[in-house]
């Protein structure tokens, strides 16, 4: 069995704000918020607020498998990155939930630095995340928490993928 940290929406709450005070105490200044989807749609949302900036959102899959959960499957990318955002570019800080084993993040510095409509416009590509595993290959340039092993990480938005959607309608008729 995987040893599993547990993480509830107060810690949750409490690690992207030490990502926060991270990066704002570095002096880097973030024009473009890219979030990692899916795991890194919570973080961004609150650091978009944090920080009063506009978000851009890549799809990256890569783990595959039903109850899979420490075995990587071939990234996939999505054709397009989708934002909002007027002037995407300038520094962009790409954000994940966590570095497991290094290889979306660095597979995902490298999409950026070739998606046709940011290429030329990019100052600087800086990373953060809420958690670095021990096995990870990849040191983002921020990271609230540095593990000294290698947990299945359990966010508190997880529990929505073991429930039906009939359950949840059980549960509101009551």
């Amino acid at each position: 069995m995987t040893e599993k940290l547990i993480v509830n929406w107060d810690d949750y709450n409490k690690t992207v704000e030490r990502l926060a005070i991270q990066i704002y105490d570095s002096g880097y200044k973030p024009t473009l918020l890219v979030g990692i989807m899916r795991g890194g749609a919570p973080m961004i949302d609150i650091l978009s607020r944090v920080f009063k900036l506009k978000c851009a959102y890549l799809a990256v899959e890569s783990y595959s498998g039903k109850g899979v959960e420490d075995e990587q499957g071939e990234i996939v990318f999505s054709r397009e990155m989708s934002s909002i955002a007027k002037n995407m570019g300038g520094n962009i800080l790409l954000c994940d939930d966590l570095s497991d084993t290094g290889i979306t993040l660095n597979k995902s510095v490298d999409w950026l630095k070739k998606y046709e409509p940011i290429k030329n416009k990019i100052n600087n590509i800086k990373t953060a995340t809420l958690w670095k595993k021990n096995k990870s290959t990849f040191d983002p340039d921020y990271c609230a928490v540095k593990l000294e092993n290698n947990p299945w990480i359990v966010q508190p938005f997880e529990i929505y993928e073991e429930i039906r959607i009939e359950d949840i309608k059980k549960k509101h008729q009551k």
